[in-house]
């Protein structure tokens, strides 16, 4: 399926330093996100994968450094401005007991809602777009604590959605999933992109569905990045050495024919 063109949206990081107190998380970041693409922030675990996704979305503020969007400093941005042009979904949101998707999906339009505007068509459009998009229009009555992992993540996003902003930023939308909600939401990822031209940043832990599904690959070792480009350009034994300290063999994935990383035994097996 052919991508929609780039919209022309930037969201990009200049030299930008993130301390917590005295302990730097981040340093000399220079990233661009590429427009109407899937990108992964992958690396270990202390890294900076997530502090780097909050800065982006304007929930962080760098000690040093510019995050942009369209060439403009975000620092600058008003929130509800900013929450309009950028969705941030952080890792394991909760919600009030008994909150229906419905109820959470129409969080969604508060940024483009006076103070005491009422509902208009185009918050439900929004929101019916939404449910629709994420197949979650027949549980919208249902309680969120009533669902299965995926379908809860699934709303999450169709709230997310319902912002109608062209970048989404999502803190590892996969973790605590089995197999299959991962498949589900990896799925809805990758759609997005190709059929409605999102920019997408997510935070993934696991390196081949971050190379099967990402169109761009950044890996992060200390706050620094250590390779960034296609998963083919990225996922090398060489670079899972120096960020892992795991050796590796890297082969093509059957189905996809992009890389797949297998760990190699750090003993030998015994005879």
């Amino acid at each position: 399926m052919q991508r929609p063109e780039h919209t022309g949206i930037g969201l990009s990081a200049q030299d930008v330093a993130i301390a917590y107190g005295r302990n730097p998380i981040v340093s000399g970041l220079d990233l661009a996100i590429p427009t109407g693409c899937f990108t992964a922030l992958i690396g270990p675990n202390g890294s900076g994968k997530s502090t780097i996704l909050r800065a982006l979305g304007g929930l962080t503020a760098p000690n040093t450094g510019t995050i942009l969007l369209d060439g403009h400093s975000i620092a600058r941005l008003p929130t509800k401005e900013m929450a309009r042009r950028v969705g941030l979904l952080a890792q394991g949101p909760a919600a009030p007991e008994g909150l229906t998707v419905t109820d959470l999906v129409r969080q969604g339009r508060y940024p483009h809602r006076p103070l005491f505007g009422r509902w208009s068509e185009q918050d439900a459009a929004a929101c019916e777009e939404a449910l629709a998009l994420t197949d979650m229009a027949g549980l919208r009555d249902r309680p969120l604590d009533s669902l299965s992992g995926g379908q809860r993540q699934r709303a999450w996003i169709a709230m997310t959605l319902a912002q109608q902003t062209a970048i989404l930023l999502l803190d590892e939308p996969t973790t605590f999933l089995d197999l299959a909600h991962q498949i589900e939401v990896m799925e809805l990822i990758t759609q997005l992109v190709a059929t409605r031209g999102k920019t997408i940043v997510a935070v993934l832990h696991d390196l081949n569905q971050a190379a099967r599904h990402a169109d761009h690959m950044v890996l992060l070792k200390a706050g620094r990045i250590e390779a960034s480009g296609t998963s083919a350009e990225v996922m090398t034994s060489a670079n899972i050495q120096q960020v892992f300290a795991v050796a590796s063999t890297i082969i093509l994935d059957p189905l996809t024919g992009t890389p797949l990383c297998l760990p190699l035994p750090r003993r030998p097996p015994q005879s």
